[in-house]
């Protein structure tokens, strides 16, 4: 064991209680660059909130535990304190690693497959993979493989919060997911690099002359002007380059240019979907992304809802309740 369990106490309000639940939740999402947990009660509500800079690129390996420790180590000291952790913690670089579970998969499928570090205690949530259509005269390359690891349970966790069994997901990010759901099993999915190709052109390529130093005040218009543009045209080698030439001309102020280039990177991502203007989407991230996005898919005239970071906390819980029914239930 790498800690003394002792019944910890429920901060409620700036006072302390000495009730607790039965069996106590820490849910953690521990990814590439940041490290956040919650405590959640025997309801499944929040009880606290924490985050770190503690993403696994900055832990030596065995440290893990150590890290883990000074984070949520006061909440792990119940003597029935369940640990539950998802993202890349479970990858090759990550304190132990969660081999993938294959598509099609539910919940159950998941948490079946988790890889226990302590037993009965701390766990670490298996990512996900799949496969598409290759080059089908290249043997290696006759199924492509994709794979994700975190964004799994935060679609569980939304499919719990809105209470859905078919659904098309996006995940925005450095690595945007495209999900598509059906009776509650995760049948597929796509990966598109749209915030590293953003990332990439913003700051190495010849783009970033033209740019400002910083993004500065989001501009709906030249945002929008981009998502259109891209939605329009047929490839982003082409597109991008506007960026730099709509300056050059004076077509667009500078401090526009970086809006304008999220909604051509964007666009590019929507061009790619198959998108029916009467089945909406669900899409899982922060309010700065999913905003974007829901105004990407207007545009395209197709209907959105947005879920925000409790989904992992709720995709957390859900896997929890599946390991016992009343694991988490008090007594």
């Amino acid at each position: 064991m790498f800690w003394r369990r002792r019944r910890p106490r429920v901060k409620t309000g700036g006072r302390v209680s000495s009730s607790v639940s039965a069996r106590t939740l820490i849910a953690v999402d521990w990814g590439t660059s940041s490290l956040r947990g919650a405590w959640l009660d025997a309801r499944g509500q929040t009880v606290e909130e924490r985050s770190f800079a503690r993403g696994i690129l900055t832990v030596a390996p065995g440290e893990f535990p150590s890290v883990l420790k000074s984070c949520f180590g006061d909440w792990m000291q119940g003597p029935d304190a369940l640990c539950l952790m998802s993202g890349m913690v479970g990858s090759k670089q990550g304190w132990l690693e969660a081999p993938y579970c294959t598509c099609p998969a539910d919940f159950k499928d998941v948490a079946a497959n988790m890889v226990w570090v302590e037993p009965g205690h701390v766990a670490i949530v298996p990512g996900m993979s799949c496969e598409h259509n290759g080059l089908p005269d290249v043997r290696r390359l006759q199924r492509i493989p994709d794979v994700m690891r975190g964004e799994e349970t935060q679609i569980f966790g939304a499919l719990q919060l809105l209470g859905l069994q078919e659904a098309l997901v996006v995940l925005p990010g450095t690595h945007s997911k495209w999900v598509r759901v059906q009776a509650g099993r995760i049948q597929s999915f796509s990966t598109f690099m749209t915030g590293e190709f953003f990332a990439l052109l913003r700051q190495h390529s010849i783009l970033s002359r033209t740019l400002p130093a910083s993004d500065g005040e989001f501009d709906s218009e030249a945002f929008d002007q981009g998502v259109m543009l891209a939605l329009r045209s047929n490839s982003l080698l082409h597109t991008a380059f506007s960026t730099r030439t709509l300056s050059l001309f004076d077509r667009l102020p500078a401090a526009a240019l970086p809006s304008y280039l999220s909604g051509l990177v964007i666009g590019e991502e929507l061009r790619a979907q198959t998108l029916q203007t009467n089945a909406e989407v669900v899409i899982i991230g922060s309010a700065s992304l999913t905003q974007r996005y829901q105004r990407a898919l207007a545009l395209r005239d197709v209907p959105s809802r947005r879920v925000g970071s409790e989904a992992t906390w709720a995709g957390l819980w859900a896997i929890a309740q599946t390991l016992h029914p009343n694991l988490l239930k008090q007594s």
